[in-house]
C-alpha cells in the first residue's frame, strides 16, 4: 500500500466519522423536539462546534493530499468529492442546530395535532434514512444506493409542498399557537433542505466512482442505472 493509499483510507474513515456525527445531530434534534428536551437541544448546539471543527480538519486533509501527492483519475475525483460532501454534511449539521434553536425558543410543548398534521415525524425519519443511505453508499461505493436517494427525497418534497395548507388549517383553530406553528413550518423547510444536501452527496459519490457529472440534470436521468466509470 502506497503512502497515498494510506492517506486516502484515513480520509475515508474520517469522512465516515463526520457522517456519523451529523446523523447523530439530526437524530438528537428530532428527540429534542418531540420530547421537548431543552437540555438535549443545548447538547446539539454545543456539538455543532465539533462539526465545524471536523469540517475544517477534513478540508485541510483534502488540500494536503492534493498538494503533496498529486492524485489523478479516481483518486483525485475521490478527494474533490470529499471536499464537497464535507461541506454538505456541515450544512446538515447547521440544520440540526437551527431546529434545536427553535426548541429552545418554543415556550409550550409541541402540539401533537400539529406534528401529526404536518407529518413532521415522517419527515425526520425519512431524512435520517436518506442520510444513512448516502453514508452507506459512500462507504460501500454503491452508486445504485446513491441513486435511490433521488426517489426517496420526493417524500420530503411532498410534505414540504403541503406544509403551508397543513399549518394554515391548524392556525385557524389554534390562534394561541401561532408562534409554534410558524416554528414548525420553518423546521419543515429545514428538513426539506436535508434532502437537497443528501442529493448533492449522492451526485458526488456517482461523480467520483463513475466519472459522471449529474449536476443540473433532470431527476429522471439521475436515477438511470450506472454505467462504466474510470
Amino acid at each position: 500500500m502506497t503512502h497515498l493509499d494510506v492517506e486516502l483510507k484515513n480520509l475515508k474513515n474520517d469522512m465516515l466519522e463526520m457522517f456519523e456525527l451529523v446523523l447523530s445531530q439530526l437524530n438528537k434534534s428530532k428527540e429534542a423536539l418531540f420530547q421537548f428536551d431543552k437540555d438535549l437541544a443545548r447538547e446539539v448546539l454545543v456539538n455543532e462546534k465539533r462539526v465545524n471543527g471536523f469540517e475544517l480538519k477534513l478540508d485541510r486533509d483534502c488540500e494536503n493530499i492534493i498538494a503533496l501527492f498529486n492524485p489523478v483519475a479516481i483518486d483525485l475525483r475521490f478527494v474533490l468529492a470529499c471536499m464537497k460532501i464535507n461541506s454538505n454534511l456541515e450544512r446538515i449539521g447547521d440544520i440540526a442546530e437551527g431546529i434545536c434553536q427553535f426548541v429552545l425558543n418554543i415556550k409550550l410543548d409541541p402540539e401533537k395535532e400539529l406534528l401529526e398534521k404536518t407529518r413532521l415525524l415522517e419527515m425526520f425519519e425519512t431524512g435520517a434514512i436518506i442520510l444513512t443511505d448516502v453514508m452507506t453508499a459512500f462507504e460501500m461505493e454503491d452508486t445504485r444506493l446513491a441513486r435511490s436517494v433521488f426517489k426517496k427525497d420526493e417524500i420530503l418534497d411532498q410534505i414540504n409542498m403541503n406544509a403551508n395548507e397543513s399549518v394554515g388549517d391548524f392556525i385557524k383553530n389554534n390562534l394561541d399557537r401561532i408562534n409554534q406553528s410558524l416554528y414548525t413550518l420553518s423546521i419543515i423547510r429545514k428538513l426539506e433542505r436535508v434532502g437537497d444536501q443528501c442529493k448533492n452527496i449522492s451526485e458526488e459519490i456517482i461523480f467520483y466512482i463513475e466519472a459522471k457529472v449529474l449536476k443540473h440534470k433532470p431527476r429522471s436521468q439521475k436515477q438511470e442505472m450506472p454505467g462504466e466509470g474510470s
